[in-house]
């Protein structure tokens, strides 16, 4: 049986290669997500990156999916691209308010993403976290930061994050440097090196590592050979782990995650 602790996603639901690859032909677009809901057990939500959506869509989507189901949401690029990252405040609060809430105990992790020339600055990144709200109406809220610049591999930032509680998304990229180093009560991660030359993106022996990860992960261990700037060691302590198939070769995305399900379920 698959540990419910680990959650397994792709990206979104709307992408036109999907249809008579991962989705039947001829299967309904408005059925899509109830769909890839019932094949995969975590969806990140793309879309609320470059636009608002009101409560009611986020209901849609809590009762198209299914019980245990969690949607990640990357929140709005209004937030993360700018300049100084202390004023963000405004418009945090008005991605967390616009009805996220509605997802109930299907809301995930938000996902903070930052450009890759975004350079780290101690001083504004500590006031940017500090203004990501524990809760909203009634709904705890958990957050993870995605950074793409190396001058983030640092102590500092580790130690900024674990004092806050934010989980650093650990990306697996071959265009960015990756930090893998655990600072919160969850672990998100993202895979980004699928290859289309591979059925499920990843080489099989790839899977295999993947899912020892995620399962030492979710014990609450760190998984070696991964790249951590810290050499604290995380607090020992089952952890719920996301992870997720997202960009390289898309279209794979659905089926690598499928894999993944599969191999934590034996």
């Amino acid at each position: 049986m698959t540990d419910p602790s680990i959650r397994v996603g792709i990206g979104g639901w709307t992408y036109e290669p999907w249809r008579g690859t991962f989705f039947p032909e001829k299967w309904p677009i408005k059925r899509e997500l109830e769909y890839a809901s019932r094949h995969v057990t975590a969806i990140e939500v793309n879309g609320t990156y470059y636009s608002g959506f009101k409560p009611a869509t986020f209901a849609n989507w809590r009762d198209t999916a299914p019980d245990d189901f969690v949607f990640a949401l990357k929140a709005s690029r209004y937030c993360t691209n700018r300049k100084v990252l202390a004023e963000a405040g405004d418009s945090i609060a008005k991605f967390v308010g616009q009805g996220i809430v509605e997802l109930g105990d299907k809301l995930g992790p938000i996902l903070w993403q930052f450009m890759a020339t975004k350079k780290f600055d101690a001083d504004d990144f500590g006031a940017f976290l500090k203004l990501l709200p524990a809760r909203h109406d009634g709904v705890a809220l958990r957050h993870a930061v995605q950074v793409r610049h190396e001058s983030f591999a640092v102590p500092a930032f580790v130690g900024l994050c674990r004092a806050a509680g934010v989980a650093i998304a650990y990306a697996d990229s071959a265009d960015y440097p990756a930090i893998a180093d655990v600072t919160a009560d969850f672990v998100y991660a993202r895979l980004e090196n699928a290859v289309e030359n591979e059925p499920a993106g990843y080489a099989p022996t790839a899977l295999d590592s993947w899912t020892k990860a995620a399962r030492k992960w979710a014990d609450g261990g760190a998984p070696g050979g991964l790249p951590y700037v810290d050499a604290t060691p995380p607090k020992k302590a089952p952890r719920d782990t996301f992870v997720f198939f997202i960009n390289g070769a898309k279209v794979r995305a659905p089926a690598g995650a499928m894999a993944l399900i599969e191999r934590l379920a034996t």
